[in-house]
């Protein structure tokens, strides 16, 4: 398996920039709630998109404002990794895919919440990125929004373990990489270091 690596080879980046993850985000609040749902989650979770997939009603964690994700990377099927995410999201979730009843209901709670296929599921994310006008290019994938998660962890001093936890990555070395963003993000992350000399 190759390196992970936010640049292709000719440099372009392969993230969304936060401008476009609140362009993408905005654009969804427009779509059918499932759809909707399903874009928040990638955006705020910064899981892998057949990960997202496979989140079922009981792994909506309502009081500590987390979604548990099966880190499916890791090929054993056991080991999961709970996300925080903001309330609001959290709020639209809930009520999206009446997970108070579902949870109540032990089979029901281990229903998925977007029976897709990861085709579909990339189709819709895809579908939506094009309506919200973002460039084409590489970064213009459910991927663009996992690496976006992770950029901008680290322009927010996230540290590195715990992107490490939230993004399922085996190697600290391998979030790390986030640290090598371009542009405004670059010079967002280097402006901290002059913060407090002025």
């Amino acid at each position: 398996m190759g390196e992970m690596r936010i640049n292709d080879a000719d440099g372009n980046r392969l993230y969304l920039k936060q401008k476009e993850v609140a362009a993408f985000l905005k654009e969804a609040k427009e779509a059918n709630v499932k759809i909707r749902t399903f874009a928040e989650t990638l955006a705020y979770t910064g899981c892998r998109i057949s990960e997202a997939l496979e989140i079922t009603h009981r792994d909506i964690q309502r009081d500590a404002l987390q979604v548990t994700i099966n880190s499916l990377k890791k090929r054993r099927g056991d080991i999961y990794r709970n996300i925080p995410v903001p309330e609001p999201y959290m709020n639209t979730l809930v009520v999206a895919h009446t997970i108070v009843e579902k949870q109540r209901n032990v089979l029901k709670a281990k229903t998925k919440l977007w029976p897709w296929t990861r085709q579909h599921g990339y189709n819709v994310i895809k579908k939506l990125m094009v309506q919200t006008n973002i460039a084409e290019g590489n970064h213009r994938t459910p991927k663009g929004l996992r690496h976006a998660y992770g950029v901008n962890a680290i322009s927010k001093d996230i540290p590195l373990n715990m992107l490490q936890k939230w993004m399922g990555h085996a190697d600290i070395s391998t979030p790390a990489i986030y640290a090598n963003a371009i542009g405004m993000e670059e010079a967002q992350i280097a402006n901290k270091m002059w913060d407090n000399l002025n």
